[in-house]
């Protein structure tokens, strides 16, 4: 007689089955540059954007510790109106340009108790970008259950003591793209101007 096994949830490469724990530091590690580094909790260096174009934030590239490009994240206006796209570059190392894997914009609105969101659109599935206690550099990621995925706030040192609005501590719940994750961070950043 076979046995039934429950099904478990495929693990990539972007996604483990724990919780993790990420470092974020709103600088790019090149000199005269704007960008963004992100450790994980051995402190590795597993992301990074660098922004050679100093005066503009319209196109950044979210890569990997080799340089691999992941995302490309691509701001448009429309008149006052902005929004952000992340386009996947495939394992071939070329960015799938038919539509964009992700949108965020601005919502309008004030949303759960009063903390500014941001929607973010991947597919048929949505998410928001809430702002946790009003203040800019920490914020949750949820799903459209309301279920909190990443949540980023200021990191602290061991003995307690607060480090500066661009040190970020990002936890990111088991069976979620951290690549994603990291990508929305990135718009967030750029959004609030961080980067």
């Amino acid at each position: 007689m076979a046995k039934v096994y429950p099904k478990t949830p495929i693990v990539s490469p972007f996604m483990t089955a724990e919780r993790e724990s990420f470092t974020i530091w709103m600088k790019s590690l090149l000199c005269h540059s704007k960008g963004c580094t992100v450790f994980d909790s051995n402190g590795q260096i597993v992301y990074r954007v660098d922004n050679y174009d100093r005066k503009s934030r319209d196109e950044v590239y979210l890569m990997d510790l080799r340089g691999k490009v992941l995302f490309t994240i691509k701001r448009k206006k429309f008149l006052v109106f902005e929004r952000w796209e992340g386009y996947k570059w495939s394992s071939s190392c070329s960015i799938k340009k038919e539509k964009p894997w992700f949108r965020v914009k601005k919502h309008c609105k004030y949303f759960f108790m009063g903390d500014l969101a941001c929607e973010v659109r991947a597919g048929h599935d949505k998410h928001w970008i809430v702002r946790s206690s009003g203040r800019k550099a920490e914020f949750k990621i949820v799903n459209n259950d309301g279920k909190m995925i990443a949540e980023a706030n200021r990191k602290q040192s061991s003995s307690g003591i607060l480090l500066g609005e661009d040190v970020l501590t990002l936890s990111v719940e088991p069976y979620v793209d951290r690549s994603f994750i990291i990508a929305l961070v990135i718009v967030y950043g750029l959004i609030n101007r961080k980067m």
